[in-house]
């Protein structure tokens, strides 16, 4: 069995290293030459400049999409019509224009997809999807998401400007590149009905893109959320508090930990991530997963519909920061 990652930026090298530390060494890579990291690591593995060629070449049985997201489709359709699964990176493009073509192409191919939402592996979001599914907190109210991270910190080698976290053409801009809040919000069991958001440039990393967002969230249940995402905070800021009638979860990407608070108990307690934990744990297991759904062994945790519904939660928040009043998701 084959595995073809095409686009060898930083998400790249990493799914190839934790493919390599699992034992996969039937992985050929498709790339244009455009990284800025260094070569090193890609020394002695087959390397194809034409998707069409290595398709045929090598026949895959899976293909990984992590180029940019504007042109995530250009891999995964052609892809899905040779019949290969499929892991693709978040979000899954930066329009709807395709999507329908891509669901065409995998009934045809016959190929699963995955989508990287690795924050579905993290401990600490399942301890709290758990905490929530037990009652804990009785019902939820409201929730919020924090996620600051200055840009410029992100791939220090590179000029951050010219990435694609930063360009418009290349699908840009916090809503698109952070939109894992989105995601993991829906996951806790919450259905999006609306969507009303403020969009900024206002930091100095002079960028074409927003660089902040504040998004209010309607789900459909009556609950609210609000999430704001930016490219301008130091030190980095990443987390989740939820409210319920019982209590409070609060969850810190920093260090990982659950605090709950409930008023039977009066106090606060915590769930710590297992000993030794660290970030690319979830990104481990997301490969440890699709090496599963490749051996027919398990299901897509977050399939391409989950994927569509976050792109469209996105979409949502662009046009309502266009025309300035909410829009509803169908």
């Amino acid at each position: 069995m084959t595995i073809l990652i095409c686009g060898l930026g930083s998400i790249g090298r990493r799914h190839l290293r934790n493919l390599q530390a699992l034992g996969r060494d039937d992985v050929v890579l498709l790339r244009t030459g455009k990284s800025t990291l260094p070569e090193d690591e890609l020394e002695g593995l087959p390397v194809e400049s034409e998707l069409d060629q290595a398709l045929v070449r090598w026949r895959p049985e899976a293909v990984i999409v992590s180029n940019p997201t504007a042109l995530h489709l250009e891999v995964a359709i052609p892809s899905a019509e040779a019949g290969c699964h499929l892991l693709i990176e978040k979000p899954v493009s930066h329009t709807m224009e395709g999507i329908e073509d891509l669901r065409t192409a995998l009934k045809r191919g016959g190929g699963r997809v995955l989508v990287g939402f690795q924050f579905r592996f993290h401990p600490g979001l399942r301890a709290v999807k758990r905490l929530l599914e037990e009652g804990t907190i009785g019902r939820v109210i409201s929730a919020h998401a924090h996620w600051g991270e200055y840009l410029p910190d992100w791939h220090p080698w590179e000029d951050y400007r010219l990435s694609y976290s930063a360009r418009s053409d290349l699908g840009g801009g916090v809503l698109h590149t952070l939109c894992h809040p989105f995601e993991y919000l829906n996951w806790l069991g919450w259905e999006v009905e609306s969507v009303s958001t403020e969009i900024s440039t206002f930091g100095p990393l002079e960028l074409e893109v927003e660089d902040t967002a504040e998004v209010l969230l309607r789900f459909k249940d009556g609950i609210l959320a609000s999430v704001h995402l930016d490219y301008n905070q130091r030190p980095a800021s990443h987390w989740l508090e939820i409210v319920g009638t019982e209590g409070t979860i609060r969850w810190d990407n920093t260090d990982g930990m659950v605090h709950y608070w409930t008023a039977l108990s009066d106090q606060w307690q915590e769930t710590p991530p297992p000993n030794g934990f660290e970030r690319n744990d979830m990104f481990l297991d997301e490969m440890r997963h699709f090496l599963n759904i490749l051996d027919g062994k398990a299901t897509p945790l977050c399939t391409l519909e989950d994927g569509i519904r976050v792109l469209e939660i996105v979409l949502a928040a662009h046009k309502s920061a266009s025309i300035g009043c909410r829009v509803s998701l169908k």
